[in-house]
């Protein structure tokens, strides 16, 4: 770990030397860089073919520099060969989810039959609810953060109205203390239990979208199922951010995107993690045992997918779930991603996060103006950082409450070539993502924004 911030050398030599020794500094190079010039929307900047500081993998990864190639591969081969491109492009289509089950499985810590790419990820969420989401009169109510990711929130509550329950009675939402700005589980665990008897689907965020705070979702998992109820996830924040154990800590379903951490680009395709013990419910529809799912072919067994028979025989897998045969173009994108996360590791990715995050909260905290320790208690400073200080309860990301003219914060930032995002009503997040980020990208957000607090401080 790196020093605290009152020992933290706050200089660029500083920062380079830790790019030097850092065993994952190649990985950058796989990597394809926005100029400063096209962040800030302006060519003719002298430093506009500078490479910018891009701190917005939480929105929308990097491309990958061979995802070009791979794309281009396919669409040769669809213009070469056409309809035989299925059996002999260079990567054939008609299986082309296959060869991604392996690295997706582990990278969200899972058995190759529990992992599928498939849909996008609120759609997966609604397939995963019409099987994991039962409500009956007594026990009909989903547990979810107050602050979660908007289409969540659409979600539940139209899954809830569909089976017709009122959703302002159905939806238990989980708000922090007075004062706090993120959730402590042990309130998350009390909630689940004061509702008992009458929560049938816990789930949350693994990682929350606005605060950047990583949830215990091993403890949560454990708490819903110990009140009778499902427990799944959304991982569109945690997928490629964080260490998972899905299979291990025993949740029920899980959905991700591809297109944040996982760099698959906008729009790619999504990951679902169904646990084994569901996945391997082959009981055929109508019989009393089933799980109901919604059906489409391509969750047919493939030994029979092609018999064009009108009877669903679902494959003993994640698999079983899907519906069409997945858009080529946008699946190669994960293929190309999820090869370079299974050569890195997601272990040695969270080595480089916790150094890269410590860095930066530290020179942020060395910022006059930053409100530095006191900021995250509220008092002074111009901005505050909402997210949980321990590494144990975040990934990559920071999430900045700015105190005042939020929207102009963002925008100055921008300008000076800086990538990353802004949420209503004052929240500009920012994440160095390990796979690209550097230690001197840090240094230089730290640096403008020490500038940009300069001029704006009374």
């Amino acid at each position: 770990m790196l020093a605290s911030h009152s020992s933290l050398a706050t200089d660029e030599a500083h920062a380079l030397s830790l790019d030097r020794e850092d065993p994952l500094r190649h990985t950058r190079q796989l990597f394809c860089i926005p100029s400063v010039g096209a962040i800030a929307q302006d060519a003719s900047r002298p430093d506009a073919m500078r490479p910018a500081v891009y701190l917005c993998g939480n929105s929308l990864g990097l491309m990958p520099a061979q995802t070009r190639r791979a794309i281009s591969d396919d669409l040769e081969a669809w213009a070469r060969m056409g309809v035989e491109g299925h059996f002999h492009a260079k990567h054939p289509w008609l299986p082309a989810h296959e060869p991604l089950r392996g690295p997706m499985s582990r990278l969200v810590g899972a058995g190759e039959h529990e992992v599928v790419a498939m849909n996008s990820l609120t759609v997966n969420l609604h397939l995963m609810m019409a099987s994991f989401y039962r409500p009956t009169k007594e026990r009909y109510k989903i547990v979810i953060e107050d602050a979660a990711f908007p289409s969540d929130s659409y979600a539940v509550e139209s899954q809830a109205n569909l089976h017709g329950f009122a959703s302002g009675d159905a939806v238990v939402r989980l708000r922090p203390r007075e004062g706090e700005q993120t959730l402590r589980t042990q309130d998350v665990i009390d909630t689940i239990g004061r509702h008992g008897a009458s929560v049938a689907l816990v789930m949350l965020g693994g990682v929350n979208y606005l605060s950047g705070q990583l949830m215990d979702m091993p403890t949560i998992t454990k708490a819903g199922h110990a009140a009778g109820a499902v427990v799944g996830w959304d991982l569109a924040h945690a997928a490629g951010n964080v260490e998972l154990r899905l299979h291990d800590w025993n949740a029920d379903f899980a959905c991700w995107c591809s297109y944040k951490y996982l760099n698959s680009g906008p729009g790619a395709v999504a990951g679902c993690f169904v646990h084994e013990r569901h996945g391997r419910n082959l009981a055929r529809f109508g019989e009393r045992d089933f799980l109901p799912r919604l059906a489409g072919w391509w969750g047919n067994d493939p030994e029979t997918r092609f018999a064009m028979g009108p009877a669903f025989v679902p494959v003993d897998r994640a698999d079983a779930w899907s519906m069409s045969n997945p858009p080529i173009l946008a699946l190669t994108p994960v293929r190309v991603s999820l090869e370079i996360f299974d050569k890195v590791g997601m272990a040695a990715l969270r080595q480089k996060s916790r150094r890269l995050t410590d860095y930066l909260h530290g020179l942020i905290d060395a910022i006059p103006g930053s409100g530095g320790e006191a900021g995250e208690k509220g008092e002074g400073g111009a901005i505050r950082v909402l997210t949980p200080r321990a590494f144990e309860e975040r990934g990559c990301q920071f999430s900045l409450a700015v105190l005042e003219r939020g929207r102009e914060f963002h925008q100055a930032l921008t300008r000076a070539g800086v990538a990353c995002d802004f949420r209503e009503p004052n929240v500009v997040r920012v994440a160095p993502a390990p796979l690209y980020n550097t230690f001197h990208d840090c240094w230089r957000f730290a640096g403008i924004l020490r500038d940009h607090l300069a001029k704006t401080r009374p």
